[in-house]
């Protein structure tokens, strides 16, 4: 099975150039398009100063506002709307990662509004591919499962699997 081109789910998509031989991946959210987190991950954190709903909750917050910022400043649409109205997924421009001296941020938005969320460190190369190939793992194991109720976390051990050694590849 396949979604946004490419192959087969396997073999999984070449790794980006890191940073070095440590870990590149931080954390990694799945957010279903109402802002409830499905799904989270770290590898790599070292302060903890949020409790985790107040951590969903600002970077759900921050993708949206982000989201509106891109569309407002895109040279391309006339009809810019209101700042802070939501767009459906696909509507508008949309933007791929950001980078702090700290951490880069890469984000990808499927057309029914799951959103991918991949932090790592500053040094990554692109990761639009590695998201693509963890979307595809949603849909195979998540998505296509009779036994999951959409909306809430992911529970699935194989998705849970697939995601950590794909992750883990990116360092490599």
């Amino acid at each position: 099975m396949q979604f946004f081109g490419g192959s087969e789910l396997s073999p999984s998509p070449p790794t980006p150039t890191g940073t070095g031989t440590e870990n590149n991946s931080h954390m990694i959210y799945i957010f279903n398009r109402n802002g409830v987190c499905l799904l989270y991950r770290e590898w790599i954190r070292p302060l903890h100063t949020l409790n985790f709903q107040q951590d969903h909750k600002l970077m759900f917050g921050l993708l949206f506002s982000l989201k509106s910022l891109a569309a407002k400043m895109d040279p391309t649409c006339a009809d810019k709307g209101n700042l802070g109205v939501p767009q459906l997924p696909g509507q508008g421009c949309s933007f791929h990662s950001f980078r702090t001296n700290t951490y880069k941020l890469n984000f990808m938005e499927t057309p029914s509004g799951i959103k991918f969320i991949l932090v790592t460190n500053p040094g990554t190369g692109d990761l639009r591919e590695t998201l693509k190939y963890i979307y595809n793992l949603y849909v195979e194991y998540v998505a296509n499962n009779p036994l999951y109720t959409p909306g809430t976390p992911i529970r699935c051990e194989l998705f849970n699997t697939a995601v950590n050694q794909h992750v883990k590849s990116i360092s490599s």
